[in-house]
C-alpha cells in the first residue's frame, strides 16, 4: 500500500533553501558595496538579544559573513570552520559576525546546538542584508546570499567574497586577512 506522507513544512523549507544555495537560482547583487567603500552601518540583535552595531568594532577587523539558513548543512559547515579558527582570528585582531534573515530564537538554537561563540545577527526585515547586496530570492522565499565582507579597523571594505564555498572559506579569509595586514603594516 502506497500512502502519502504528510508534508513537513520545516523539511520542505530546508529543501527549498538547499535548492537556492546549491543552484544560486536568483541572487541580487545590485548595490553591493565594493572594495574601498565604507561598510554600510547597521545595528541588529544578536542571538543573546543584545544590540550589536558595526561601529562597536572600530579598531578591529570584521569578517561580516551573510549566510542563508541556520541549521542547514552548508551554513553549519561554514560556522564550524569559523568557530574552529576563532583563536587565529583573535590573534589577527579580527571578529566574526554572521548575519542571516533567521529570527533570534533560531540563532540561539543554532549557537547552542553547534557550540558557536561568535555573534549571529538577526536581520528579519532584510534591511542590512539588502544594503550589502546579499539578498537571494527563490520564488517568494528570501534568504541571505552566502557573501562575506572583510572590513578593516577604520570601517572600510577590503575584500568581498561572493558565492562562497563554505568548506574552505575560513581558510581563504584568514589568508586574505594576513595579506592585507602585511600590506597595511608595510605602508
Amino acid at each position: 500500500m502506497n500512502r502519502r506522507q504528510p508534508v513537513n513544512k520545516f523539511g520542505f523549507s530546508l529543501l527549498l533553501v538547499s535548492a537556492v544555495i546549491t543552484s544560486g537560482v536568483v541572487l541580487r547583487a545590485e548595490d553591493m558595496p565594493a572594495v574601498g567603500n565604507t561598510a554600510p552601518s547597521f545595528t541588529l540583535n544578536s542571538q543573546e538579544g543584545k544590540r550589536v552595531s558595526l561601529e562597536e568594532f572600530r579598531g578591529k577587523w570584521v569578517v561580516l559573513y551573510f549566510y542563508p539558513k541556520d541549521m542547514t548543512s552548508g551554513c553549519t559547515l561554514e560556522a564550524h570552520n569559523f568557530q574552529r579558527d576563532l583563536a587565529q582570528y583573535d590573534k589577527r585582531n579580527a571578529v566574526i559576525v554572521g548575519v542571516s534573515v533567521d529570527n533570534l530564537e533560531s540563532h540561539l538554537e543554532f549557537c547552542t546546538k553547534e557550540s558557536l561563540t561568535f555573534r549571529l545577527l538577526s536581520d528579519t526585515d532584510h534591511a542590512v542584508t539588502s544594503s550589502y547586496g546579499s539578498i537571494a530570492h527563490f520564488g517568494e522565499m528570501v534568504v541571505a546570499a552566502r557573501n562575506t565582507f572583510l572590513v578593516d579597523p577604520r570601517g572600510v571594505i577590503r575584500k568581498v567574497y561572493t558565492k562562497v564555498n563554505p568548506g574552505r572559506h575560513s581558510e581563504e579569509v584568514l589568508s586574505a586577512l594576513a595579506d592585507l595586514q602585511n600590506i597595511t603594516e608595510a605602508q
